[in-house]
């Protein structure tokens, strides 16, 4: 068996498989096992995505970490960044439970082998001419997003003189103040980093959609219908949305004071990108801007762009499957593709959030314990 990616799903999917009592690969007597498993991970350390979150994304901004199985998650200081406590916690739980994860490795392809069996060609990311086969009855993809940032296109993009950055690569406030920034994007990183701009410089904050509040708690009952609606469409073969575009973002008091201060109004998708910054095809007055956006000028002068405007899932590795249907995603029955059951992917649509990650994690192992007889 081949676990693809030790971010939280991963990890929870090689914790049910050593439950059911495979071996990890680098195991004492791995070689002897009559069932074994192996984690590749492209990352340098444990940690997935979140070692690469911003160094002031602290434990108690972080929205979503949520505990693996068998091992509670604890954070005794709430100011701790997230890149260090989560890969932290993640270092140990791989420790606890002797997953043996290989690092850095990075899979190449996954296509069709002999008697029924999926060929894994990973390579070494420091050494990429040491490539290795791996022979898998079945495989559990959790591959994740952060590797294939999405970049949407605008007219006059290329036009820009300034600076352009993605919430991938974005380092600290510090280093963007030394101007106007324009912030795209009406998910959850866009706000804390409008928060967190707003300290040292000027923003525009603009949304595909007006920003959908959500005053009410996010309840365990509000996640499984957020999870539903997200499943609907890997149901139907279409590409999965977030879960933060079904739920909303949640009206906190930090979140209150930005409204307040005038940092969290946002304004509709400029029309064109100019060498200085962005334009409206037209002024707008009060009256005539949607409910949910303001109004202002038809030209904003900028330094920077700023890109918060998500990732999309990291598969281009099983495109020898040929996975992907007709309506540009893959047809899911839960974790299971219905193309080809051999194939679970976790950490992809309703999965995406660390809240549903574990929990795909237990199903993908479940589903491959009933079609293979781990």
């Amino acid at each position: 068996m081949v676990v693809i990616g030790a971010g939280q799903a991963g990890l929870a999917a090689a914790y049910h498989l050593r439950r059911r009592g495979l071996v990890a690969v680098g195991e004492r007597g791995w070689e002897r096992a009559g069932a074994t498993f192996v984690v590749l991970d492209d990352a340098p350390q444990p940690g997935g995505a979140w070692q690469h979150r911003w160094p002031s994304l602290t434990m108690a901004d972080a929205h979503g970490v949520h505990d693996l199985p068998g091992m509670p998650l604890v954070v005794p200081d709430p100011s701790e960044p997230a890149a260090m406590a989560v890969p932290y916690y993640f270092a140990q739980y791989e420790g606890e439970f002797d997953l043996h994860v290989q690092r850095p490795v990075r899979v190449r392809r996954v296509e069709d082998g002999p008697d029924g069996r999926l060929l894994v060609t990973s390579h070494s990311v420091d050494r990429p001419s040491e490539i290795v086969v791996w022979g898998a009855r079945g495989l559990v993809n959790a591959s994740g997003t952060w590797g294939k940032p999405f970049w949407p296109t605008y007219p006059g993009r290329r036009t820009f003189r300034g600076r352009q950055l993605h919430t991938h690569d974005y380092g600290s406030a510090d280093e963007l103040a030394d101007g106007h920034v324009v912030v795209v994007g009406g998910g959850t990183s866009a706000v804390q980093l409008l928060l967190e701009l707003a300290r040292v410089t000027t923003t525009t904050w603009v949304t595909r959609r007006p920003p959908a509040w959500r005053e009410e708690e996010f309840t365990p009952e509000v996640g499984r219908e957020a999870v539903a609606l997200v499943e609907e469409r890997t149901r139907a073969g279409l590409p999965p949305q977030s879960i933060v575009s079904v739920t909303g973002l949640p009206l906190t008091d930090a979140y209150r004071r930005g409204i307040a201060d005038g940092v969290l109004r946002a304004r509709p998708m400029f029309d064109r990108i100019e060498s200085d910054g962005v334009t409206w095809s037209r002024p707008s007055t009060a009256a005539q801007v949607p409910d949910g956006w303001v109004d202002g000028p038809s030209h904003v002068e900028a330094r920077t762009l700023l890109w918060c405007t998500g990732f999309r899932p990291s598969l281009d590795h099983l495109g020898p499957l040929r996975l992907r249907g007709g309506g540009g995603g893959i047809v899911m029955d839960g974790t299971q593709v219905v193309a080809d059951p051999r194939v679970q992917l976790v950490g992809y649509g309703p999965s995406a959030s660390t809240v549903g990650a574990s929990r795909a994690g237990r199903e993908a192992v479940r589903h491959l314990q009933r079609l293979l007889g781990l």
